[in-house]
């Protein structure tokens, strides 16, 4: 059974460097807005192109550019200049939709991905994209036994993309999930004139709707009130049957979500898919990694349509599920090596020792961990508040512009 490829969201460089950390073979992130999360997370700019290739090289983790929106005329220049800079950055692969796209990137010789959004659902499909693409990403409302026979027929048929090498097929793995066929939805356009196609979704679906009948006024009694915000995909506790799919690689979703989203996820898969790859995969394993991911943003999870469920598994709410959140305490002010202390200065929160807090920033990524001992205004103590300035044993080096959090348990009504 082949490695699966573990990829993770970076939509900006904290989330990148916290699936560096914690395991990833590969990455995707956009730059600026020609990408499916144009709005929903920070993004790139063209001169990050050359740092992003150099830090995901130095893990050996392949970095794949998202330029998967609706492509206009007056978009083709911006088109053309960003691959050409992200060739030029050896930039491992770019995730195209748009045949302009797929076309441009041809010719200047650079790998495409296909990205979900031209929702292939079968092997014909896949032999015409093979003529261009070495991964495709099927659609997400495939079942498993869908996906299984495609990568049956690709071996069997040996059918290759321009590598030479057998078509790789990629599906998502874990995060949201959108109500419509493979994220193609107008609600945002129709009533923000906010295109989703653009990487621009309002999220219309996640709200809560009343439905009323135009001629009676008779409003609708509904059990789910929030009827088109499904919960998130989550499949830890059926990779090894992904695995048995043929599957290559494995997608995180969460390009919009925090470092420690794309952390604490990124840690548990890469600890399922070892698992799987050592024959030790098993039930009370999953039991705590789903634990764990309860732990960050979620809307409650569902195995989506892979293990063949009827459509239905909505939110009952428009906010995150998780067990736990952060809440701000101050920020990073100076490392001091030789003694491996970090100095923060807290700006709102209590802290003591035995907390949990998380440290997040460019550079540092996402980094979660109990608080032993400190020392508050250079003298030793139990607790620091605003205004104190506070010393921290770290087995990592922190930056001025890193932000310090406290993990506190989250009550949400489910």
């Amino acid at each position: 059974m082949q490695k699966i490829e573990l990829m993770a969201p970076a939509g900006n460089f904290e989330s990148m460097q916290a699936a560096l950390d914690n395991g990833a073979d590969s990455i995707y992130f956009g730059v600026e807005q020609l990408n499916m999360r144009a709005r929903a997370s920070i993004n790139f700019t063209l001169d990050d192109l050359q740092e992003i290739s150099e830090r995901c090289k130095a893990k050996n983790v392949r970095t794949y550019l998202t330029l998967n929106t609706i492509i206009y005329d007056h978009d083709l220049t911006i088109v053309k200049t960003l691959l050409q800079k992200a060739k030029e950055a050896d930039i491992t692969a770019v995730i195209a939709m748009d045949q302009a796209v797929i076309a441009t990137a041809r010719e200047i010789g650079m790998e495409i991905h296909i990205s979900t959004q031209i929702n292939i659902t079968n092997i014909e499909t896949v032999k015409f994209y093979a003529m261009f693409a070495d991964t495709m990403v099927l659609s997400r409302e495939l079942s498993l036994r869908q996906v299984k026979k495609i990568t049956e027929h690709i071996e069997k048929e040996n059918i290759c993309g321009p590598a030479g090498r057998l078509v790789e097929i990629e599906i998502f793995g874990h995060g949201a999930l959108c109500m419509a066929v493979s994220g193609k939805c107008y609600m945002s356009l129709h009533t923000h004139n906010s295109s989703a196609n653009r990487g621009a979704c309002k999220q219309n679906c996640r709200k809560k709707y009343t439905v009323i009948d135009q001629e009676t006024g008779i409003e609708m009694e509904l059990d789910n009130e929030y009827i088109m915000s499904p919960k998130d995909l989550c499949t830890i506790d059926f990779l090894n049957e992904i695995a048995d799919a043929g599957v290559k690689v494995l997608k995180i979703e969460g390009r919009g979500r925090a470092p420690e989203y794309v952390a604490n996820v990124i840690k548990c898969y890469r600890d399922a898919l070892d698992s799987i790859e050592a024959g030790t995969y098993s039930k009370e394993k999953v039991v705590s990694w789903m634990q764990e991911l309860e732990k960050v943003y979620n809307r409650g999870f569902w195995s989506g349509y892979y293990l063949g469920q009827k459509l239905g598994e909505w939110s009952n709410g428009s906010g995150s599920h998780a067990t736990q959140k952060k809440v701000y305490v101050g920020k990073g002010i100076h490392y001091y090596p030789k003694a491996t202390i970090g100095e923060f200065k807290i700006e709102a929160y209590d802290i003591a020792v035995g907390d949990t807090i998380l440290i997040t920033g460019p550079t540092t990524g996402a980094q979660e961990m109990e608080i032993k001992e400190m020392f508050v205004n250079d003298v030793k103590g139990d607790k620091a508040t605003k205004g104190d300035s506070c010393t921290i044993p770290l087995k990592f080096r922190i930056r001025p512009s890193d932000k310090l959090y406290k993990i506190v348990e989250n009550k949400v009504e489910v």
